[in-house]
């Protein structure tokens, strides 16, 4: 083989290694939450997706049901191994390998399954038990992939919260808290070995309802506003999105994992809420999506990281009629429940018109059949924002 042929050879493997292992199509995915007893069944779910060329999604389990709709559809998926499994998936490989082999293995390559997210919100939260079994499930699920030779296919994360920072106002003060750090660390240390990025549910939403005096609601939904201005960084942010994603940066940074990349595994805004949740209104849901949507569409970075492209899964695919907590939580669907949209943000769903279609939904325990009807221009996505 020639030098030439050589270098083609070695450049062409390497190529396909980064393309295989990249978990994230494109800048825009959703977040297919299923506590609910009224939406519609997977199949037609990979269908309203499609049509709406939405190519990455995240399920915070691995249903079966689920993987198996989604089989020859090119979207990616994300699954999640709940935070109830932790404490035994961390006791060994075996454990980790039964779960994989049941739950991943059976489905590739047909269902597009590039990510297992380990746990959900773990660090920072109120059980610390949780804190210290999490690195050894997230090297456990690796370790049973690797053996498996599925490690360069299906990507290893764990999604936080906003509750790993002590600081992230200015952008340039972010940094994770003392006591989150003695486990954030080896776990950033272990994902930097393994090129997983940093997950984070940033929801500007959630800041603004709980210091509505002291936020811009136009800084929290990209409208024109005067935004901030960073005299660290001298950067200037007119949104609260890329200001939150910077403190992401700013903290990995000081963590010593300044190369980290950041993708965002929620965000969204409420359509309905309680009393105390004003700004959970139709207009600023649509408002905040749709211009959402449209800085992702442009594909740039923040002004931190201006090279890094910001990805983000939307929260939700569906509002959840059974999530508890406040109105907020059943609320935060770019669909209802019939799969109609809950507000236009370029998005067609099911609506009225002459042509009939069987959309299967669950019921109370059962499966019910119920009659959708799709006009000519359903499923379009609207691509002129």
């Amino acid at each position: 083989m020639s030098s030439t042929n050589r270098f083609f050879f070695w450049f062409l493997t390497i190529f396909v290694n980064v393309v295989i292992s990249s978990a994230f199509t494109g800048t825009y995915g959703v977040n297919y939450g299923r506590i609910a007893d009224n939406i519609p069944r997977p199949e037609s779910v990979v269908t309203l997706m499609k049509a709406a060329k939405i190519m990455n999604t995240r399920i915070f389990d691995a249903d079966h049901e689920v993987l198996r709709a989604f089989k020859g559809s090119g979207i990616e998926i994300m699954v999640g191994l709940g935070n109830e499994f932790l404490r035994d998936i961390s006791v060994n490989e075996d454990r980790a390998m039964n779960w994989v082999k049941e739950n991943v293995e059976p489905f590739l390559p047909g269902t597009r399954i590039v990510g297992i997210a380990v746990g959900n919100e773990i660090l920072g939260g109120g059980d610390q038990e949780l804190w210290e079994v999490l690195l050894p499930a997230v090297k456990n699920v690796y370790s049973a992939l690797d053996r498996l030779h599925l490690a360069d296919k299906v990507q290893v994360s764990s999604p936080h919260s906003a509750a790993v920072f002590a600081t992230s106002y200015p952008p340039s003060a972010g940094a994770f808290k003392e006591s989150v750090m003695p486990y954030m660390k080896p776990l950033l240390e272990f994902f930097s070995q393994i090129k997983s990025p940093f997950y984070i549910n940033t929801y500007p939403f959630l800041a603004y309802i709980s210091d509505p005096d002291h936020i811009d609601l136009n800084y929290a939904l990209f409208k024109k506003n005067p935004g901030i201005y960073d005299q660290k960084t001298n950067l200037h942010y007119d949104n609260m999105f890329e200001a939150q994603i910077d403190a992401s940066y700013a903290a990995l940074e000081k963590a010593g994992f300044e190369k980290m990349e950041v993708i965002v595994s929620e965000t969204g805004w409420a359509s309905h809420g309680d009393q105390n949740e004003a700004a959970a209104t139709v207009d600023n849901a649509r408002t905040y999506n749709f211009n959402l949507r449209k800085r992702l569409l442009k594909k740039k970075g923040t002004p931190y990281r201006p090279k890094r492209v910001v990805k983000a899964y939307v929260f939700a695919m569906f509002n959840e009629n059974l999530k508890p907590g406040p109105t907020s939580e059943r609320n935060f669907g770019l669909f209802k429940a019939d799969g109609s949209v809950s507000y236009s943000i370029g998005f067609t769903g099911l609506v009225p018109s002459s042509a009939k279609s069987f959309i299967a939904t669950k019921g109370f325990g059962s499966i019910q059949l119920m009659f959708y009807t799709i006009s000519a221009a359903a499923f379009v996505l609207i691509l002129s924002l």
